[in-house]
């Protein structure tokens, strides 16, 4: 009886600091999986394995960011789709509020304006981005991605970047 006890005390321990824990790691970092080929080849360069499914690359987003909405272009961040809130993307950010923004294939220029930022992914011809729905509201980001996690052979930071040509400040 006494050994039956220990256990359930410490399975009862273990469950409180994994609460406590994945609580704590949520509100400053969490890992999320990169899904699809937008991201590539940041993020996903491989599209099978020896098997025939497919890796997704797990990122390390962290969330201290938020505070001040502190980023910077090239920066890679999650945020809420604009048409589906309850979607998570990931994109790099291209343009910061008062950025003029050259459209690529096109002659358009658009200032990104206040409380907004230009994201794009790295794969410009699979990528739903703000070529498709304009500037984004810095309040739908969610956090700025960090480092790959996972597979092992991928684990490293993810470098800050930027396409040349893209933005002029003024």
């Amino acid at each position: 009886m006494g050994s039956g006890n220990i256990l359930w005390s410490l399975a009862k321990n273990y469950f409180t600091v994994g609460l406590i824990g994945l609580t704590i790691s949520d509100r400053y970092a969490s890992v999320v999986p990169v899904r699809g080929t937008s991201m590539s080849p940041t993020f996903n360069p491989q599209t099978s394995t020896f098997w025939g499914s497919s890796i997704d690359d797990c990122v390390l987003v962290e969330k201290f960011c938020l505070e001040k909405y502190k980023f910077s272009h090239g920066d890679v961040v999650v945020f809420s789709s604009p048409s589906n809130h309850k979607e998570r993307l990931i994109k790099r950010i291209i343009g910061l509020p008062g950025d003029w923004i050259g459209t690529p294939h096109s002659h358009d220029v658009v200032k990104v304006p206040e409380g907004h930022c230009w994201v794009e992914g790295d794969n410009s011809l699979s990528s739903m981005d703000s070529k498709s729905f304009g500037p984004i509201p810095l309040g739908l980001i969610n956090g700025r991605v960090t480092h790959i996690v996972w597979p092992p052979q991928r684990i490293g930071e993810v470098e800050t970047r930027m396409p040349q040509g893209r933005f002029s400040s003024f």
